[in-house]
């Protein structure tokens, strides 16, 4: 066998990761379909109510999971009303990255977190965490229904229900929520199986949890719109009246936006 021949052989046997990737995907959304969107719907409604009744959203997540709350806030699309929780330490712009890890896991600092927001009874807090079991995730939606918030949780049940609380109750995050989304991936995260490599490779939780969570906040901007409120909607600030729409918003909810430094 020539090698060009041997070449075209390997290729033919070759796996499509991409294909394979791209087919999990659609087959995880269409789980999410089936079986989310109750949750979905419902949370829909807990956020368009504290809207509608002055309160305020907010969004939380460490390390990769914290992606979802930056994905969430000032962009293009999304409601002006989201305000994401950025505690030091569990942020991916941390030096060895591994810090984050470890910090995840420390007692009472979610506690810490979440009193040092502006949260308020009646207000909403988005936490997105696969496993659900670290100590700081476990703290923070505690101390947040102490003072009176609801909780909607975004975890992987697969994850979840497998692997063992970090925090001293031993609950973990899927326990405490209000409300809790399935992001309907799999054990661990990482999806694709490919043949000669030990672990499996390509997450799903942010892709598919950025469209449950998106999908939810769309729903919402619906039913705050239904109730004869304008939602507060940023444009793309690449529009041309982009600018001039995003900084009137700024300025209408900024007694509700705590990411501008308003409040400081």
């Amino acid at each position: 066998m020539t090698i060009r021949n041997l070449m075209l052989a390997r290729k033919e046997k070759a796996m499509d990761a991409i294909k394979a990737y791209f087919d999990n995907l659609k087959d995880i959304l269409e789980k999410v379909i089936q079986t989310q969107s109750q949750a979905l719907h419902k949370g829909a409604e807990l956020i368009c109510n504290a809207v509608l009744n002055g309160n305020n959203i907010f969004a939380f997540g460490c390390s990769h999971a914290g992606l979802l709350a930056l994905e969430l806030y000032y962009r293009t699309g999304g409601m002006a009303l989201i305000n994401p929780i950025k505690a030091p330490g569990l942020n991916l712009d941390v030096d060895p990255a591994t810090m984050t890890s470890q910090i995840e896991r420390l007692p009472e600092y979610g506690r810490i977190i979440i009193d040092n927001q502006p949260i308020r009874p009646g207000d909403v807090l988005i936490i997105h965490s696969v496993s659900g079991r670290n100590t700081v995730t476990v703290d923070a939606a505690i101390r947040a229904k102490e003072i009176g918030a609801t909780v909607i949780a975004l975890t992987s049940l697969a994850t979840a229900e497998q692997v063992k609380s970090r925090h001293p109750s031993g609950k973990s995050l899927h326990h405490i929520a209000d409300l809790v989304l399935d992001n309907c991936g799999c054990l661990g995260d990482a999806s694709i199986v490919i043949p000669g490599v030990p672990e499996k490779v390509a997450p799903t939780s942010t892709a598919v949890g950025a469209a449950m969570l998106n999908a939810m906040i769309a729903q919402a901007v619906a039913l705050i719109t239904e109730a004869g409120m304008l939602p507060p909607v940023f444009v793309s600030a690449n529009l041309d009246h982009g600018d001039d729409h995003n900084k009137a918003m700024l300025e209408k909810y900024k007694d509700r936006i705590f990411y501008m430094g308003y409040n400081k």
